[in-house]
């Protein structure tokens, strides 16, 4: 995740088992009826004056907990729900499976939520779940990682897909300098669907005429584990001993990438970059092992994740493109095609201003 994953972070996942709610007990907020049963829910219009509802139970699932990057993005949130005088709920797995997502939808239905936050692990495992929730009118707002868009209300967005997908091929060429020469990828989980869309577009930049000096040999997954992309680290440079750049789009991998060049005969040879936590890469950054990377400021991804959930279940917006909601300090936002709300873009970090972050 970029933990992967995401002002500018201060900024990242395994086909789930469905499981189907029909034996889940307890009761929702209202009985779902027939043709809301499939997942959808009949939407009022909007009330763009409408005031937001006090006291509203808002529930955090990240793709993990204890992973710096999920961290700052759920404080972010718990901040945001503080100032809009609801309720903060924090659950989740210790792992990035899609799996261990949907026992914890289950209970946060039955605890009759009004809003449900994810960060999916699996695009499309967590659908059942999901719909179910919002068959029980409980808004479900994606952030980070998207679900399917059948099965949830709104995605925010840390910065286009396009514009993520774009910078880290930038930064590939500009690390591997004017010769060019062999890079990798070290992702999240091979289903992280943030991590497979950004490097979708990264390998359709690195097809065109300026990059043709560049050569992808491998897309690696350290399954936002610090050892495991630690050692995937390690086997990119043993497996491929001219590689020149590790581009990682999450905060876990560049920053066990880091750590492993940092300490080997590579550093100053071969370059990491990506997406990554100051507080995390300014270490690396000070001592020459990474010359750049690039991220958003996740907090404010749960805070405007919060303010988007809150608006919906107060009926001031319904997802529906072009409908404007404010976001506390970060301000107006206007929902795009498909309920996407999109934070900004992504801020690069390098030795001469990473201490003005302190994320």
């Amino acid at each position: 995740m970029l933990r992967s994953p995401r002002t500018l972070l201060s900024v990242g996942s395994a086909a789930l088992l469905v499981i189907g709610l029909s034996a889940c007990g307890g009761t929702t907020k209202d009985s779902a009826s027939n043709d809301t049963a499939a997942g959808g829910q009949a939407s009022a219009a909007a009330d763009p004056n409408a005031a937001i509802k006090e006291g509203l139970k808002i529930a955090f699932l990240p793709k993990q907990l204890n992973n710096p990057y999920s961290d700052v993005e759920t404080g972010g949130g718990k901040v945001a729900v503080d100032e809009l005088k609801g309720e903060y709920k924090l659950v989740g797995p210790n792992d990035a499976s899609a799996s261990s997502q949907v026992s914890y939808i289950n209970t946060l239905i039955q605890q009759q939520q009004d809003v449900i936050v994810v960060a999916a692990n699996d695009p499309n495992a967590v659908c059942p779940s999901l719909n179910q929730a919002r068959a029980a009118k409980i808004k479900v707002i994606t952030f980070d990682s998207d679900a399917s868009k059948d099965c949830r209300d709104a995605f925010i967005n840390q910065a286009t897909t396009q514009g993520i997908g774009e910078s880290l091929a930038k930064m590939a060429l500009e690390q591997a300098g004017a010769d060019g020469g062999e890079i990798a990828v070290l992702s999240a989980t091979p289903n992280a669907t943030n991590q497979n869309s950004w490097i979708d577009v990264m390998k359709k930049e690195l097809a065109k005429p300026d990059y043709a000096k560049l050569k992808l040999v491998k897309v690696a997954y350290g399954n936002d584990d610090d050892q495991k992309s630690f050692q995937e680290a390690q086997g990119l440079l043993q497996s491929y001993p001219n590689l020149k750049v590790i581009v990682a789009p999450t905060t876990v991998g560049i920053a066990a990438a880091a750590r492993y060049i940092s300490s080997s005969s590579y550093k100053g040879k071969v370059a990491v970059t990506g997406l990554g936590l100051p507080n995390q890469m300014r270490e690396y950054v000070k001592d020459g092992t990474v010359a750049k990377f690039a991220l958003w400021n996740p907090a404010d991804i749960g805070y405007l994740a919060a303010f988007a959930g809150a608006a919906m279940a107060s009926g001031q917006i319904t997802g529906a493109p072009g409908e404007k909601f404010k976001a506390g300090k970060l301000g107006e936002y206007t929902i795009g095609a498909d309920g996407e709300i999109v934070l900004g873009p992504p801020t690069e970090f390098t030795k001469a201003n990473i201490d003005q972050f302190n994320f």
